[in-house]
């Protein structure tokens, strides 16, 4: 009996023991920020001009790809694939989190070529989903899996390994080194980006999705779907002025998610954290200009940047609020309740269908 307990005792705590995130040991340690091309980690990495998805643009690298780590923080032991541009701010803010990050080059340009209502209601999430998982999911595109962002994620922190011992980036790759281990890893976004981490999330399982004033498609049915992520892993947040929000697509969206079993919309206004545990999240702060302006600055308002608004000591009036969708506990939510009444679902009947040529740059 002993011998028995004594085994699953060790087992145990082999097991927590592989599960802790990999300390650092930097001799001097600091905050990293890393930029490679694409075409560098990847010779074989490939243009799509039909998409405006290039290496180069105008003679200039078009592929850039970022690592960042502060080998100052303990380690999370999770890693942040940001499906947008690089924003030093936001990957700063999540490396004071003890989290890793990278931001990678992949398929986005599309969008403004293909923002079509076709007859099929999956049009834009298959387009977002052969862009971020490389699978052919799409008849309107098509992008090999090493170009995807799954590929090119997995690729740059197979550089980042022999490059950069520093950062322990080993610990994101599954054994033998092949794979990202996608359970150690957030995914997350703004607008499109966000839109494009729910659909990837929704066939890859993750770590966590942080969903900054998204996601949209607000004329597809996907976000209705199964999904390899469980639904409480998925953080939204948005601006009540962002035009997403006043036009109901995120609240369309978040519905369909089945995000409501989690707990009501908190305006973080008005509650404080870790407001109830929802998976929905608002602000009403104030924003200057006529309704247009405020419109556009609601919709880059909830995400961490230099113009964010902060408090006489310097701190960020959303800092509570980030912190939140990045660091709590996915397995604490908040409880049910019934679907918002009033919010448009069927925002098809209406749309408008859009010419592809019409939006081709």
């Amino acid at each position: 009996m002993r011998s028995a307990l004594a085994c699953l005792f060790l087992g145990l705590v082999a097991s927590f023991a592989a599960d802790a995130p990999v300390k650092f040991n930097d001799p001097k340690p600091q905050a990293y920020h890393l930029t490679v091309r694409a075409s560098e980690v990847d010779p074989s990495a490939k243009s799509y001009p039909e998409i405006d998805f290039n290496l180069e643009s105008k003679g200039k690298p078009a592929d850039m790809e970022t690592a960042d780590v502060d080998t100052r923080v303990a380690p999370r032991g999770q890693l942040v694939v940001w499906l947008m541009g690089h924003n030093p701010v936001l990957a700063e803010k999540v490396n004071g989190y003890g989290y890793h990050h990278i931001s990678v080059a992949y398929a986005r340009g599309w969008f403004g070529m293909l923002n079509t209502v076709p007859a099929d209601t999956q049009h834009l999430g298959n387009i977002r989903l052969e862009a971020t998982a490389g699978v052919d999911a799409s008849k309107s595109v098509e992008i090999a899996e090493a170009d995807s962002a799954k590929g090119r994620a997995t690729r740059l922190v197979q550089w980042l390994v022999k490059k950069h011992p520093q950062g322990r980036w080993e610990q994101f790759l599954t054994a033998g080194g092949k794979e990202l281990d996608w359970t150690k890893v957030v995914v997350g976004g703004s607008s499109h980006g966000a839109t494009s981490s729910a659909r990837f999330a929704m066939y890859q399982k993750v770590a966590r999705v942080i969903m900054f004033c998204g996601p949209r498609d607000n004329t597809e049915d996907w976000q209705a779907g199964p999904s390899a992520t469980p639904k409480n892993r998925f953080f939204g947040y948005s601006h009540v002025l962002d035009g997403g929000w006043t036009e109901q697509h995120y609240q369309r969206s978040w519905l369909m998610l089945g995000l409501n079993q989690f707990g009501p919309i908190v305006n973080t206004e008005k509650e404080k954290a870790p407001y109830g545990n929802s998976r929905r999240l608002i602000t009403d702060a104030p924003l200057k200009g006529t309704e247009k302006e405020q419109a556009a600055r609601g919709h880059g308002y909830v995400t961490p940047s230099k113009g964010s608004p902060k408090d006489a000591q310097g701190r960020p009036l959303q800092e509570d609020v980030w912190k939140y969708l990045f660091t709590s506990d996915v397995e604490v939510t908040g409880k049910p309740v019934p679907a918002e009444p009033g919010v448009k679902m069927d925002q098809r009947t209406d749309a408008k269908p859009k010419s592809p040529a019409a939006k081709k740059k």
